[in-house]
C-alpha cells in the first residue's frame, strides 16, 4: 500500500473464501485498491447509494452461485466498507440499509 492510498476501515463484514470463491476474493480485492487509490468506479462494478447516505456505494461481486454486494463510503481520508453481504433480491433489503446509516452515524458521531 501507497502512502498515498486511503485505508480502508472495515466497519462490519470481512472478504475471504469460503464464503467468497477465490476468483471472487482477488476482484474483490482489486476494486476495494483501486478505491484505496482514487479512481472512480462506476456500473457494471459500482453504482452509488443515495438511499443509504451521500457518498454511499456498493461494489457488485458476481461469483460462482452467489452475488456479493460490499456497501462502501468514500471519505476524504479513508474509505468505510459498511457492509458485506449476499445479495438474493432485486431490491436492497430495508434492513440493510437501515443498519448501513446507523453504522455511519456512529462513526461520524465518533469522528467528530
Amino acid at each position: 500500500m501507497s502512502p498515498k492510498d486511503k485505508p480502508l476501515v472495515w466497519m462490519h463484514g470481512e472478504v475471504k473464501s469460503p464464503p467468497f470463491s477465490a476468483l471472487a476474493r482477488v476482484e474483490a480485492g482489486y476494486l476495494l485498491r483501486m478505491l484505496q487509490r482514487g479512481h472512480s468506479l462506476s456500473l457494471p462494478h459500482s453504482r452509488p447509494m443515495p438511499s443509504i447516505g451521500r457518498r454511499c456505494h456498493e461494489l457488485r461481486i458476481n461469483d460462482q452461485s452467489k452475488t456479493w454486494r460490499i456497501v462502501y463510503r468514500i471519505d476524504d481520508d479513508a474509505i468505510l466498507i459498511v457492509e458485506v453481504f449476499e445479495k438474493k433480491t432485486q431490491k436492497t433489503p430495508k434492513a440493510t440499509i437501515d443498519v448501513c446509516k446507523q453504522r455511519m452515524k456512529v462513526y461520524d458521531d465518533e469522528s467528530q
